[in-house]
């Protein structure tokens, strides 16, 4: 009887070793598949990145981040553009008729209300489009963040992030940037960037340019922002 009591004892003795030694092993697999995930994720962003622009992104913020859309689709009328939760549709149409620009493949993305909200319901619609490259237009009080949760957000997908800055005086609303705020979505970003691997949201407001009537909205009434020089 003794013996066995003995070997009991030396059980438990071994046993916080043989407890870490399974934590390392599965910490090691773990960090080994993040590895290889990312080199993956890295070798897709560059072939990426040597592909041509797939299409427009617009921030919402300020009209003259369409007003320099508008500028893109008149000198690359091929490429889709898509506008998350910008300016209201008639003041949109009015910028792209009052330089000419092709408005075929212009989206308007109405369901965000904020720059996570941007990319979040963005990213589904660029993936239905197949991009792989994208241009992503903001100004410069919008960064860093946006940069930041655009490389997160889209580049988690291997869709390469390109950046265009649109010359702007304030907008309505002006972008008002803090670190407390870019901490937070750059986080939610990151959380969202493994969530997003299993789930895609869908915004039911996606409105094609094309279909906005604008007399139905002169009936309606609406403002533009005076930095457009448009006539309502």
């Amino acid at each position: 009887m003794k013996p066995k009591k003995k070997q009991k004892n030396e059980f438990r003795f071994w046993l916080p070793f043989l407890g870490r030694r399974s934590l390392l092993i599965v910490l090691t697999g773990f960090c080994l598949i993040v590895g290889i995930c990312l080199l993956y994720n890295s070798v897709i962003l560059y072939t990426a990145s040597q592909k041509p622009v797939g299409a427009i992104l617009v921030l919402g913020g300020s009209i003259t981040r369409e007003i320099h859309a508008a500028e893109l689709a008149k000198e690359s009328p091929e490429i889709p553009i898509l506008i998350s939760h910008g300016s209201s549709e008639p003041c949109i149409l009015l910028i792209f008729q009052k330089v000419a620009a092709s408005i075929d493949k212009v989206w308007l993305e109405k369901c965000a209300n904020s720059t996570f909200g941007n990319f979040y319901f963005s990213l589904p619609i660029l993936k239905q489009w197949q991009v792989n490259k994208v241009k992503v237009v903001t100004s410069a009080t919008h960064l860093p963040r946006a940069i930041w949760l655009a490389q997160i957000m889209l580049g988690s997908h291997g869709i390469w992030v390109e950046l265009e800055i649109a010359a702007e005086t304030k907008g309505v609303p002006a972008n008002r940037e803090s670190l407390l705020v870019t901490t937070a979505d750059v986080t939610r970003g990151l959380i969202w960037a493994v969530v997003s691997q299993f789930y895609e949201p869908k915004c039911n407001d996606l409105i094609p340019l094309s279909q906005v009537d604008l007399t139905v909205w002169k009936m309606k009434g609406f403002k533009c922002e005076r930095q457009a020089n448009l006539p309502y």
